[in-house]
């Protein structure tokens, strides 16, 4: 059973919802869960906050943050989902912001770096993550923060 399917079953025993943030991997962690049948049950929205107005204006990441640490960052981060918690209502949320590659943003944040967010409302982590792939840097780096963030999620749910 893949990850996305166990979350959702998981979910669906526990009485509990979800909801994401995504920068660097542009939806795809809310995609793989859609993927699975009966996840409407689970799954309250995503919001892929791809630019920071849409971080400041939609999930509420101060200007503050974004200046002194960058979008790149386990305060964005953390921010974001429990911007995305609040916005969505949901019971747990997970949130990840990151460079995909191949080139790197306009910092000396190295291609590869990401932080994931996850929150039940009480408690939020961040997690920081180093990517390092020679091949498909883009696509690699997307396909294994959304694997990682699924991880955090089902040691949540377990």
């Amino acid at each position: 059973m893949k990850d996305e399917e166990k979350t959702v079953k998981l979910l669906r025993e526990k009485g509990l919802t979800l909801a994401t943030a995504e920068s660097c991997t542009g939806g795809l962690i809310a995609k793989r869960i859609t993927d699975v049948s009966g996840s409407s049950a689970v799954f309250e929205c995503g919001i892929v906050s791809y630019s920071n107005r849409i971080k400041r204006e939609i999930l509420g990441v101060r200007e503050k943050t974004l200046e002194e640490h960058g979008a790149v960052s386990e305060e964005c981060a953390k921010e974001m989902v429990q911007g995305v918690l609040k916005l969505s209502g949901a019971d747990l949320a997970v949130a990840v912001t990151g460079i995909a590659g191949p080139k790197s943003d306009n910092t000396d944040k190295p291609v590869g770096l990401v932080y994931i967010a996850f929150s039940d409302g009480k408690n939020t982590l961040v997690r920081e993550y180093r990517n390092n792939f020679s091949v498909d840097v883009r696509n690699s780096n997307r396909n294994k923060t959304a694997d990682e963030a699924f991880k955090i999620i089902l040691e949540s749910l377990l």
